[in-house]
């Protein structure tokens, strides 16, 4: 089974508060609104462009993107 976008981040939660990943992770987590069945990049970056909380860059979603897509 293919993971979602959401589940392969949150392997990042818990880490230093100073790992902008962990920080993507946790702040994505608490968003109860974020996409969490999405595998889709268009639809995902839209929804941070739109929501655009500090602690979910985009630079930050495109490096774990990347990372999610080389799994």
């Amino acid at each position: 089974m293919n993971k979602s976008f959401y589940q392969f981040a949150l392997a990042y939660r818990g880490g230093s508060k100073r790992d902008p990943y962990a920080r993507f992770a946790e702040a994505m987590f608490n968003d109860h609104g974020f996409p969490k069945t999405s595998r889709e990049f268009d639809g995902l970056s839209r929804y941070l462009e739109e929501k655009a909380d500090a602690d979910m860059p985009a630079a930050v979603f495109d490096e774990l993107w990347r990372a999610y897509e080389e799994r």
